[in-house]
């Protein structure tokens, strides 16, 4: 009986972390290049950061918010586009949250 408690718990609990990271790959483009390819944690999620591109391959759902850009800004500078496919920051929420980076 305690075997399937644990079991049960297990898979329950698993399921909760697919739904933390339901918002797979975000992408953002940087309007100043990185003179070399970084990694930098931000908004919840681990961004590869290459030329005028950086990518998460797994984030959370508030990656992709004004929040979650004003981390980014911080330390990659102003960006052209935040997106995850589903949700793209985009006119004033951008402008907000490119002024995090000054």
């Amino acid at each position: 009986m305690k075997i399937r408690m644990l079991t049960a718990a297990a898979v329950l609990s698993l399921s909760f972390a697919g739904v933390a990271f339901a918002d797979a790959k975000v992408t953002a483009s940087l309007a100043t290049p990185v003179a070399a390819k970084t990694k930098v944690v931000a908004a919840g999620a681990l961004f590869t950061c290459e030329g005028s591109t950086c990518v998460a391959n797994s984030a959370i759902a508030r990656t992709v918010t004004v929040a979650g850009c004003k981390e980014l800004v911080k330390v990659v500078g102003p960006v052209t586009t935040l997106t995850n496919g589903k949700r793209t920051i985009e006119g004033q929420d951008l402008a907000t949250c490119n002024a995090a980076a000054n």
